[in-house]
């Protein structure tokens, strides 16, 4: 029961630090990745869908996203879902390849990056501290219903601390390095 609670705060910091990985990767440098345009929707027959599954996406060169769609019919549909998108990226047409450069950050822009940045870090560790919370309110409830003893509660309290304490850590690593990437030039 106690190591079943443990995997589960376990499970669910892991995923927090997933989500926050994939937030992080969103929030683009002054290069290209192809990941930069997976969270950009466009229309496809009646339904959203994502760039990268009507479009192939790969890198042109460091400083390029070349996105070719897999219908013709859907060049200006995606070139207008990127235009469109909040990533501030100005696509050209080329026939049926669609180039993105990326533009160069002011420091201005770099500034407000890594404060975006540092938010999205320290929701990560509010959601820790709240799966923190809730294993320690399950062992209470436990300790309560006489299901374990106060010894166990302390020892499992220490366990799910020790826990929070690396995933804080590692959404601590995960920022300097980002903050790192974006103020470099």
């Amino acid at each position: 029961m106690l190591e079943e609670l443990r995997k589960n705060a376990d499970q669910k910091m892991q995923k927090s630090l997933e989500a926050l990985k994939t937030d992080l990767a969103k929030i683009r440098t002054g290069r290209a990745h192809t990941g930069l345009l997976d969270h950009v929707m466009v229309e496809y027959y009646g339904s959203m869908v994502a760039v990268n599954q009507v479009a192939n996406v790969n890198l042109g060169d460091a400083r390029t996203l070349n996105v070719q769609p897999y219908e013709k019919n859907m060049v200006a549909k995606v070139e207008k879902a990127i235009r469109d998108s909040d990533l501030g990226l100005n696509p050209a047409t080329n026939g049926d390849i669609i180039r993105v450069p990326m533009p160069m950050l002011t420091e201005e822009r770099r500034k407000e990056m890594t404060k975006i940045v540092r938010t999205e870090g320290e929701n990560a560790k509010v959601a820790l501290r709240n799966i923190r919370r809730d294993g320690n309110d399950a062992l209470k409830k436990l300790t309560k219903d006489k299901e374990i003893s106060e010894d166990d509660e302390r020892r499992m309290q220490d366990e799910i601390q020790k826990l929070t304490d690396k995933y804080v850590a590692e959404v601590d690593k995960l920022l300097q390095v980002k903050e790192a990437e974006l103020m470099a030039v």
